[in-house]
């Protein structure tokens, strides 16, 4: 029985959890479409703060071995997705005034959807810690996590900013 001062209900947590992601979800999709100026000389901005972020939770709690290992898996998967997700979101040109333009892409969208599910659902079935199915603890799957979101961040926007870069110069050819 739980009294007053217990843990509160796991639905209770996954209902919040899914409410506000619902709402963060909804926010994104209204904005989809929208055509937003890419400043390309900023798009490193992203991938420094995080580099920044993954140094000091990996100073935190640094991984062992298989960690380290791990570690170098999910930043090569994530950079793999990123470099992938980057070429999904549409860039633009103007010939005019060369201003560079993007819109997210409704697969750029579903994207980031499959892998807040699959972020949500590892981290699920590692709640039991050490015991847990991937038998490692949290700050081990932490680490793993950060290594991947460094990954896909940073080569996202190495690929946007490559992409970018290429279709200024064709604009300023013609």
């Amino acid at each position: 029985m739980q009294g007053a001062a217990g843990e509160p209900n796991p639905l209770i947590r996954y209902a919040i959890m899914a409410l506000v992601l619902s709402i963060v979800l909804v926010i994104r999709f209204r904005r989809m479409n929208q055509v937003r100026p890419l400043k390309v000389e900023r798009l490193w901005i992203v991938p420094a703060l995080y580099l920044v972020i993954t140094v000091v939770a990996f100073a935190a709690t640094p991984p062992d071995a298989a960690g380290w290992a791990l570690s170098v898996i999910a930043f090569a998967a994530g950079a793999a997705l990123g470099w992938q997700r980057g070429r999904l979101m549409k860039i633009d040109v103007d010939r005019e005034t060369k201003a560079v333009t993007t819109v997210q892409s409704p697969m750029a969208f579903l994207f980031i959807v499959v892998l807040i599910a699959i972020r949500s659902g590892m981290r699920s079935m590692a709640q039991g810690g050490a015991g847990g199915l991937f038998h490692m603890s949290a700050a081990s799957l932490t680490d793993i996590l950060v290594a991947f979101a460094l990954g896909l961040l940073s080569v996202q926007r190495v690929e946007m900013f490559l992409r970018a870069r290429r279709l200024v110069e064709e604009a300023r050819r013609l």
